[in-house]
């Protein structure tokens, strides 16, 4: 097995596990198994990393299941509802979402 290979059983059988921390839901439209992770979006906010701090969600998710990467500030549809994307970030087969509520004008 390859490093790649290992990489992506560590993904599935560990991180994004269903009966441990993943859950499914709704992506644009689309089910995806991911993880909504309270503790990591509140270690970013106390960093106080730019356009994070007003985050309400954090996502992690396999990258080949998600949409074509989008940039800050475009909206992302979670669970039927939009959102407004503050970060996105891509690393080892993983994509890190930080999400806030859509502001209405």
């Amino acid at each position: 097995m390859n490093f790649q290979e290992m990489l992506e059983n560590d993904i599935d059988n560990v991180f994004l596990n269903i009966d441990e921390l993943g859950t499914l839901h709704s992506i644009e439209g689309k089910e995806i198994l991911c993880i909504f992770d309270d503790e990591a979006l509140r270690e970013r906010q106390a960093g106080a990393e730019l356009g994070v701090s007003e985050s309400s969600i954090l996502i992690f998710a396999k990258t080949k299941d998600l949409p074509c990467q989008k940039g800050v500030n475009q909206h992302l549809k979670v669970d039927h509802r939009e959102y407004t994307i503050d970060a996105w970030d891509e690393n080892m087969g993983m994509t890190q979402i930080a999400l806030s509520g859509v502001r209405s004008a």
